[in-house]
């Protein structure tokens, strides 16, 4: 418990510059705390409670009005983040999950996809950014995606505190910024993996490449693998046109029954780009068939130093998942997604408040004895793609 409680006020030292005044900073350091503390409901009435408050009057003037740097305390989380996991095989991870809400006022909120739910549901989406490496994981960045309903209703905006200078952002261009940050930051990392809904975007794969961090992105089968050339060749149909024997049956990492097995078929692609750097269309095969009797087959688009390893590359694209547990921890540990706020700054409060809980948590853990782990070793393996057999 000693140990416990001077690793909280260690990090609560690293952020008690983002307050103006100790009142907020004694609250904040209170509102962590009880996400960190078996609380059935992390609200703001059952947080007050477990701070010994009548009223959640303290918690909420804490995510509504008082006056603190939440961006700068996301600079202090990145940086106690690297300074505790940092590693030069770590991998940028971006995605998105929903919050379930009620009504037309949250900030965000109106009814849209959610992949958490599997559904279109009313809903807030938060693009969230993660740090994995083999000493643990970390959400480290996270921005409320408005849609257009709300940027071209700037009266609504107000009212739920959007400031007058956030304009439409795509989930893709959000992530760029997110990105943008951490890079800027000077974070120790080679590679970045995202789904299709960041894959496909090309600004997206460019924004990567111009700072020469290597990626193993998701795309949808209808892919164009190389755009411009005779035929403009897309993902599926180069896959199933791969030799039997360029497939290989390799694990991504291990999963809750063990090592998570796919047949992988690895091609290059011969497409210009930066000197000493190579493309990769990349294919994951189930081996088992679905309910249609059919092995799903999944794309991924790569780009990294001339050399890499298919194994490296399946380690990158089996890194995606980290970001997945990361969100089920938080929200089960810490209360990602049990705040009661509606307005655009409360969410990013509530929001940067988790994720400090939550990689206190992961570091916690991570140098704990015998808690590290290392990632899978790389194993040595060398028309418009050429199939590596």
């Amino acid at each position: 418990m000693q140990v416990w409680v001077s690793g909280l006020d260690a990090l609560f030292g690293r952020v008690a510059g983002r307050f103006g005044r100790v009142e907020p900073r004694r609250q904040a350091r209170a509102y962590v705390t009880g996400l960190l503390a078996p609380v059935e409901r992390k609200n703001g009435w059952q947080l007050a409670e477990a701070a010994g408050d009548r009223q959640p009057d303290r918690m909420q003037r804490l995510l509504g009005s008082a006056r603190w740097d939440v961006r700068g305390m996301r600079d202090d989380l990145r940086k106690y983040v690297v300074e505790n996991l940092g590693h030069r095989d770590a991998v940028l991870i971006v995605d998105e999950t929903g919050f379930i809400k009620k009504g037309a006022k949250s900030a965000g909120v109106q009814r849209q996809y959610s992949g958490t739910a599997g559904r279109t549901e009313n809903c807030q989406l938060g693009v969230f950014l993660a740090y994995a490496c083999p000493l643990g994981r970390a959400l480290i960045d996270a921005e409320l995606y408005l849609p257009k309903s709300w940027t071209e209703d700037r009266p609504r905006c107000r009212e739920a505190g959007v400031p007058d200078e956030v304009e439409f952002a795509t989930k893709p261009v959000l992530a760029r910024q997110m990105m943008a940050r951490a890079l800027q930051a000077g974070i120790p990392v080679s590679w970045a993996t995202a789904d299709e809904a960041y894959g496909l975007d090309s600004k997206f794969r460019r924004f990567l490449e111009q700072r020469r961090i290597g990626y193993v992105v998701a795309v949808p089968k209808n892919q164009f693998v190389a755009c411009g050339l005779p035929g403009d060749l897309r993902a599926d149909t180069q896959v199933a046109a791969a030799p039997a024997e360029a497939w290989k049956r390799l694990s991504c990492g291990n999963g809750a029954k063990g090592p998570r097995l796919y047949d992988w078929a690895l091609a290059t692609v011969h497409f210009e780009t930066e000197p000493g750097y190579r493309r990769w269309l990349l294919a994951r095969r189930s081996l088992t068939p679905n309910a249609k009797g059919e092995l799903e087959i999944a794309y991924y688009l790569c780009h990294g130093p001339a050399g890499t390893t298919i194994a490296e590359l399946i380690r990158v694209a089996g890194a995606r998942w980290a970001i997945e547990e990361c969100f089920q921890s938080a929200k089960n540990e810490v209360g990602l997604d049990q705040y009661q706020v509606r307005r655009f700054d409360a969410w990013h409060r509530h929001i940067t408040l988790a994720m400090l809980a939550h990689a206190y948590l992961a570091i916690t853990a991570a140098q704990a004895p015998k808690a590290r782990t290392a990632w899978p070793a790389s194993h040595q393996q060398r028309s418009v793609v050429s199939w590596h057999t």
